[in-house]
């Protein structure tokens, strides 16, 4: 007897739905995704208990007809695929046909749909049909979806917090509202307004609706383009930063993507400019030729590989890092605002702050305006280009020293305003770009040791450095091995501080294993240069004279980034002479 069968397309349908519907947020996507692809511009998605209890998404898209709005259940039914060459075309959002019939497979789903003239009603239960009526004539689709995974109980169970649920669906309709700045989005959980958008089609406002004025005043637009793709958006300057790569967003023709790769080389353009375990927000839209890509790799349709992923990779990484070389990037503090109003999410959940990245990123907050009381001269000014001050000649400007506090900050000062320097910090970058260029620009020459190096390592990292040998011998180090998993330096570049020399030398030597897998010579440099440059620098609390101070501030000036350490700390921030009345009630009475 035959014990291999077909399984029940509702069984079928609830296993696929273990895949495309994870969490409340799955479902809203796949139904958002619907309303774009259907070219609606007002899209409203109203939850109730987060969504746990109901999801209901409403647009002005194009409606389907009586037939379609029974087929659109069925698995693998889908209007915007026919023949298998379309797989290599893919120029709509949802492709896959399996969302709405695993969606119905573990709730209940009412589906009012028009063209325009008489609608249509479906209801299904559990995946199954209901019943079918005439509705009204309302172009557009409302689609319900009502007590998710109440036949699956596990996935019911391992639902997380109500809070949780609503700050995933909230980070995905910021997404979705950054990718379609053309579409007006409209959220709210019972019967509270979390977010809404103009679509105006202007991106940096939706940057401002979603994070306030402060933040989109640092926001940069970057535009570049190659023979293959087109990139456009806003980055943020190097002193805005985040605990992970959650605001870190790629958009391909509209489509919400992750890729790994291209998130390392975003985070590469910031190299030097932010500290190494903080990530920029970047909202990055890539114009390509649907040929290009590929996104059928997960039923998410999240994950995509790029043709080209090399040329891509570079032109990211170079329009960044060309975003911050004619420019000043010295932080300006100002006084903060006091808001009078909470945002929508913190008046619903009282004591709890709604966070883009994560929910454990509590004290990292992103507000969400009310349109309510969204100042009108403010979106005027927000509109503007930012404002960023540029120097061709000098990227620092004059600063004269008369003081020094904790034996660790200059104070400075000149007509604009007040500056602190952080004299580690600036003395770091100084001898960075010293001992960088001398890797970049060698000279045969070296220091012998009176006293050789021995260094024991385990066989696995001997190994390596060894391979490595020739390497470290055009840095002029005079390196052997010296017995057992064991190397001799005789001597050292002569850029190495006597005072530091074995500490260096180690440091060196561990940066040569470490980079191994991933090798890059000129990122080996940066590293070599960053970590010597950290043993040569002055300390903090150390006291050093008014001459000293004029000294390091003059070799600052002349550095091709004087804004940050290698490490990606500020050098300098900065008050201007108003910030500095406003702080003392000079001005503003």
């Amino acid at each position: 007897m035959s014990v291999i069968h077909v399984l029940d397309e509702v069984l079928a349908n609830k296993i696929a739905a273990g895949e495309v519907v994870e969490r409340c947020s799955s479902v809203v996507k796949e139904l958002v995704e619907n309303s774009i692809d259907a070219e609606s511009t007002e899209i409203k998605v109203e939850l109730l208990e987060s969504g746990t209890k109901e999801i209901k998404v409403i647009d002005n898209g194009k409606g389907m007809e009586e037939e379609d709005a029974v087929l659109a259940f069925s698995r693998h039914a889908t209007s915007k695929i026919l023949r298998e060459e379309d797989l290599y075309r893919i120029g709509t959002l949802g492709f896959r046909g399996e969302a709405l019939a695993s969606i119905a497979s573990v709730s209940k789903v009412t589906l009012s749909t028009s063209t325009g003239h008489i609608g249509t009603v479906v209801h299904l239960e559990g995946g199954k049909l209901i019943s079918q009526e005439k509705g009204d004539s309302r172009k557009g689709t409302i689609l319900t979806v009502q007590d998710l995974f109440y036949n699956t109980p596990a996935r019911l169970k391992h639902l997380k917090s109500l809070y949780t649920e609503l700050s995933n669906i909230t980070e995905y309709m910021h997404k979705l509202a950054l990718s379609h700045p053309e579409i007006r989005f409209t959220l709210t959980n019972d019967g509270k307004e979390i977010l809404k958008t103009d679509g105006s089609g202007n991106l940096l406002k939706v940057i401002h609706f979603l994070y306030g004025a402060s933040l989109a005043r640092k926001m940069i637009p970057i535009h570049a383009s190659n023979t293959d793709y087109e990139i456009e958006g806003y980055i943020s300057l190097p002193e805005i930063h985040r605990a992970n790569r959650n605001a870190m967003m790629t958009f391909v023709n509209g489509r919400i993507v992750r890729n790994a790769e291209l998130n390392h080389w975003m985070k590469e353009g910031y190299h030097s400019y932010q500290p190494e375990n903080r990530y920029p927000i970047v909202v990055l839209n890539i114009h390509v030729d649907t040929s290009i890509v590929d996104v059928n790799i997960h039923p998410t349709k999240m994950d995509i590989k790029f043709g080209k992923q090399e040329e891509l990779n570079e032109l990211v990484y170079r329009t960044i890092q060309d975003a911050w070389k004619p420019k000043t990037l010295i932080p300006h503090i100002e006084e903060e605002p006091t808001s009078l109003e909470e945002p929508a999410v913190t008046q619903h959940y009282e004591n709890m702050t709604l966070s883009l990245d994560t929910v454990a990123e509590q004290e990292e907050t992103y507000e969400i305006p009310e349109e309510s009381y969204v100042v009108q001269e403010e979106l005027a000014q927000i509109e503007e280009p930012v404002e960023i001050h540029e120097d061709v000649e000098e990227k620092l400007p004059p600063l004269y020293p008369v003081g020094l506090v904790h034996g660790t900050y200059i104070v400075c000062q000149n007509d604009k305003g007040m500056y602190l320097i952080d004299q580690h910090a600036a003395k770091e970058r100084v001898n960075y770009e010293k001992v960088r260029s001398k890797l970049l620009h060698p000279k045969k020459e070296s220091i012998s040791l009176l006293v050789p190096i021995t260094l024991e390592y385990p066989a696995n990292e001997f190994i390596i450095l060894k391979e490595n040998f020739d390497l470290l011998r055009e840095m002029n180090f005079e390196i052997e091995e010296f017995g057992l998993n064991s190397v001799i330096i005789k001597a050292h570049p002569v850029w190495i501080p006597t005072d530091y020399t074995e500490d260096n030398i180690k440091k060196i030597l561990e940066t040569v294993i470490y980079q191994e897998k991933n090798f890059d010579l000129a990122r080996f440099y940066d590293l070599v240069s960053a970590t010597a440059a950290c043993k040569m620098s002055i300390k903090a609390n150390t006291n050093i004279t008014l001459e000293e101070m004029e000294h390091l501030i003059q070799d600052l000036r002349q550095c091709e980034n004087p804004f940050h350490c290698p490490h990606g700390r500020p050098t300098v921030i900065y008050y201007s002479k108003q910030d500095l009345e406003k702080l003392f009630k000079r001005s503003g009475f």
